[in-house]
């Protein structure tokens, strides 16, 4: 697949257009994230990032190699394949955590009590209270193979 695209530097210089070659990857595990639907835009940002954020700590495979610009900056790791996001109904979501917990794939989850809770050691407390079938997700991540994220996220749609 050919791309081109035209960059435009933050200090000034000329811009320039690049035309990259590269084959259309078609990898054979994904990444989704579902979001609630009803939560506001500032919500559905600060998930999306919390969620992903664990699978990059727990699962090095996903994440690439660093990045360095033309002048030699380096930059931190990414994922090394797209995150899909998708949204839901609170009963999606309490469907697709059922679906996630049974076939043991890597998750992450952020309830609703992590609103009101302001550094790490309180979320995880607030998760740790409230027992399993009692949770209140907002959010849910999960990466494994694609079947098996897709049947997870059955029923949500793609975040618009």
């Amino acid at each position: 697949m050919q791309k081109t695209y035209k960059t435009a530097p933050y200090d000034g210089r000329q811009s320039r257009t690049m035309t990259t070659t590269t084959p259309v990857t078609r990898f054979d595990t994904k990444i989704a994230v579902l979001l609630r639907e009803d939560l506001e835009s500032w919500q559905r940002l600060n998930v999306t990032a919390f969620l992903v954020s664990g699978l990059g700590t727990r699962l090095p495979e996903v994440v690439g190699e660093p990045y360095e610009d033309g002048d030699g900056v380096p930059y931190l790791p990414m994922f090394r394949q797209p995150v899909l996001v998708f949204e839901g109904t609170q009963e999606t979501l309490a469907a697709a955590h059922a679906r996630v917990l049974s076939r043991s794939l890597p998750r992450a989850v952020f309830t609703g009590d992590l609103f009101a809770t302001g550094n790490d050691r309180d979320n995880r407390a607030a998760v740790r209270a409230v027992r399993t079938a009692e949770l209140d997700p907002v959010g849910l991540a999960v990466y494994g193979p694609r079947n098996a994220v897709d049947k997870v996220m059955k029923g949500a749609r793609m975040h618009p």
